[in-house]
């Protein structure tokens, strides 16, 4: 297409060559020049119109220029220089080439000519003068080397028709602003000149000519070389990219992906990242390696679909001998740059056949391998290696790997020892969490834990404790902070619950111990005499399955959500409580009525945390989520999980425990008044034989006789009144209980040989599985489990 242009176009023979050597344009100026109107060349072969047969039509390379002999339309045969510029094939045009020759501005300018004045004709910086009508006039010999060609070759062409690529017609349009406005201007342009063998960042500034009389007659054009200032502007730009896009997760695969990722296509074609594995050096990578060295495929990029370079998957490992590229950099520990073509890699594709055919194949001629090291270890070795672009690695190249591979490094040994910590965080909390729930008549319970994607491990745990009497109690708990240090706390509060939990606290006063326990650790953690930041929520629960009544108290935590039989799904009303430690603050219990089959829900906050729903988004999708009708409750937690964390990672470590509750019928619970009259104790045991043969447990009549009258006995001598027995059983386990009114707890004391007395508890503990005692808010409870095996039913 020809270009809409203000000024004279036929000052110029400006003809089109189609690829298939046909005319497709023939402008005005080569009718003058020839004399053949469009019309009777146009769609016919170029070549008719050479008086020499011997010159090709269309030429070959890049660029042609020379003298031929042209047909002009009277008969006669044309000297003509001409200028022809091929135009590679861009978006739907096939490519032609374009030939010009000027027709005007051939001969020297007059010593009168303004053009003649234009300065620095002499000057070492590339400077060219054009004319009204932008065409050349005068240029120095530093822009005929740029050019490639001689002024008196091109005077008379435009720049575009000199340059005969698409940043030349910019510059052409450049050049016109400053001819209309009369203001210079600076422009910057990246291309390769009639006379370089590669492309070059150039300056070009443009001003305004004038004459005597301030009127602009043209446009001088002062070219300069700023390929180094580009590139150095490039290698920042690109370090500052590697700054922003490695190391953007804690995961060491991901990180040496980025790095290969980043130098493909910047300065590599195709780029290979491998790594050592720590396990070979004793669980730290070393700081010197000698060969042989086995690597592992961590990642690699190639400009090239499909990677067809790859010889290596990545995850495989591999053995590289001394003289490989691998080894040879991580020996000597600095960057080792090897050339093809200089035989530097023969003996390393020789010994490796695969890999010399890659390097044959895709024409890989220069290949730079650089350590990947951080913190004074050798974490692996990158190789980037060049097949596309013709030109080798420079020092510069080097430079610039080096720098983002250092920057890369750090992120993988952040990430290599974030992964460390994070599996020994990750095997802590898990043999510190319970490894299965303890099967108890008094509920059905499932749980989940689910560490922090990218946080860490945290604190949080759950448990399920069996107490005294079927009771159970139910506990889950989070403490602020990720890794060792707060999985380590997590596991001195579980212990603790559980300790407090053995003695029957209730559940605001567990929690006021448990208060101070964290601040004895906060104390413990902190340096100088200040303290440190130790803290934690928690939620804790005991379910009686003959009350069916449960009391909870919590400390910070999100409150449980309730699931009664034939219900829907609802928060539990619960005073907050302070978190744990910060001291002085008092908690607070509630009791609640669970019908039997009721779904207690009890969790950290990591499982209603999203960026993309609020809290109460979140509570609608649990309450839905617990209202599906779940085969059992391993179901429903996975259930739960699915619909908050549907990619099943969460932002925070998550604890969930799902509780369903079961109610002991009151056939399986016998309750008397026992008078103060020792002399009454023989009737009392009548009583327990004839109950233990109603429940078809006769054969643990002698030893439940024994119990009760040791702990009635005790009850009426040293309690106080009322006294009251009961007896509860389910399939495994017998209870005897006696309560009073006296809060003086019973301990075992060892009795001499002729003591008459002191010998009650201590028979106790040795015929029931275990025995103990628990305040109420009425006096005491002194309890015993006997077990009950089958044949005993």
């Amino acid at each position: 297409m020809s270009r809409v242009y203000p000024f004279d176009d036929a000052a110029t023979a400006r003809a089109v060559i189609g690829p298939d050597g046909t005319l497709v344009e023939w402008n005005e100026g080569a009718r003058r020049l020839l004399g053949h109107p469009a019309d009777a060349v146009l769609g016919r072969p170029a070549a008719e119109l050479l008086a020499d047969a011997g010159t090709p039509v269309p030429p070959t390379g890049p660029r042609w220029t020379g003298t031929v002999g042209l047909r002009h339309r009277d008969g006669r045969t044309v000297p003509v220089w001409l200028l022809a510029h091929h135009r590679p094939p861009h978006d739907e045009h096939p490519g032609d080439w374009l030939v010009v020759t000027p027709l005007t501005g051939t001969g020297p300018p007059g010593g009168d000519d303004p053009f003649t004045w234009a300065g620095l004709i002499q000057s070492p910086c590339p400077v060219a003068v054009y004319d009204d009508r932008l065409r050349l006039r005068r240029m120095n010999e530093a822009m005929a080397k740029v050019v490639g060609l001689p002024e008196e070759r091109v005077r008379g062409l435009r720049l575009a028709e000199i340059g005969g690529r698409p940043q030349s017609e910019e510059l052409e349009e450049d050049m016109l602003r400053v001819l209309t406005s009369g203001r210079p201007l600076d422009v910057q342009t990246f291309m390769r000149t009639g006379g370089e063998d590669r492309a070059h960042a150039w300056l070009a500034s443009m001003a305004p000519v004038r004459d005597p009389a301030g009127r602009v007659r043209g446009v001088c054009l002062a070219a300069h070389d700023v390929t180094d200032n580009h590139r150095a502007r490039q290698r920042l730009h690109l370090l500052n990219e590697a700054s922003v896009r490695i190391g953007t997760t804690l995961d060491v695969t991901r990180t040496a992906q980025e790095l290969a990722d980043v130098c493909v296509p910047a300065l590599a074609d195709f780029v290979t990242i491998d790594l050592l594995d720590p396990q070979e050096y004793g669980g730290e990578p070393p700081a010197r390696v000698t060969a042989p060295v086995r690597l592992r495929r961590a990642a690699h990029q190639s400009v090239l679909p499909g990677l067809p370079e790859v010889v290596v998957r990545p995850g495989t490992t591999e053995e590289y001998p001394a003289f490989s590229p691998q080894a040879d950099s991580l020996t000597v520990g600095r960057t080792i740059t090897a050339s093809v073509s200089a035989g530097d890699m023969d003996r390393w594709l020789t010994w490796h056949p695969e890999r010399g055919e890659r390097v044959r194949r895709f024409r890989i001629h220069s290949s730079m391998s650089v350590p990947i090291q951080a913190r004074g270890l050798t974490l692996g070795v990158a190789v980037l290696t060049r097949h596309r672009r013709p030109d080798p690695f420079t020092a510069d190249d080097v430079l610039l790997a080096e720098e983002i591979t250092a920057r890369a490094a750090v992120s993988i040994d952040n990430a290599r020892r974030y992964s460390r910590e994070r599996e020994t965080a990750l095997a802590l909390q898990r043999s510190l969490l319970p490894r299965s729930l303890p099967r108890t008549a008094a509920l059905e319970a499932s749980s989940r834990y689910l560490p922090a994607a990218r946080a860490g491990v945290g604190g949080d745990w759950f448990d399920v404790i069996p107490l005294s009497g079927m009771r159970v109690a139910m506990v889950v708990g989070d403490v602020v902070g990720h890794g060792i240090q707060a999985s380590a706390t997590m596991g001195r509060l579980r212990t603790a619950v559980r300790t407090l939990a053995d003695i029957d606290l209730a559940p605001d006063e567990l929690l006021t111990h448990l208060d101070d326990l964290v601040l004895r650790l906060s104390e413990d953690a902190g340096t100088d005499g200040s303290p440190g930041e130790v803290g934690a929520t928690c939620l804790y629960a005991v379910y009686d399955p003959v009350s069916r009544r449960c009391a909870l108290a919590r400390a910070g935590h999100p409150p449980p959500v309730l699931l009664r039989p034939g219900g829907r799904p609802q928060l539990l009303d619960l005073p907050a409580g302070p978190p744990l430690g910060l001291g002085g603050l008092p908690f607070e219990s509630t009791e609640v009525d669970l019908p039997e089959g009721t779904v207690l829900a009890l969790y950290t906050d990591g499982l209603m945390q999203s960026r993309e729903r609020d809290l109460d988004a979140a509570r609608e999708l649990l309450y839905r989520a617990l209202g599906q009708d779940a085969g059992s409750l391993d179901e429903a937690c996975d259930c739960v999980l699915h619909a908050l964390l549907p990619g099943g990672a969460a932002p925070d470590d998550v604890a969930l425990l799902l509780a369903r509750t079961r109610g002991l019928p009151a056939s399986q619970v016998a309750t008397w008044d026992v008078p103060a009259d020792p002399a009454l104790v023989a009737p009392i045991r009548k009583q327990v034989v004839d109950q233990l043969d109603a429940w078809s447990l006769s054969e643990a009549t002698f030893t439940a006789e024994l119990v009760v009258s040791e702990l009635v006995t005790n009850a009426i001598r040293y309690g106080a009144r009322p006294i009251r027995l009961r007896l509860i059983h389910d399939a495994t386990t017998l209870i005897c209980e006696v309560s009073d009114t006296s809060h003086t707890a019973p301990h075992l004391r060892r009795a001499k040989t002729f003591d008459e007395g002191g010998r009650g508890l201590l028979l106790v503990a040795q015929l029931t599985q275990r025995w103990g005692s628990r305040h109420t808010p009425e006096g005491k409870t002194i309890w015993a489990e006997l077990p009950l095996y089958e044949e005993d039913q």
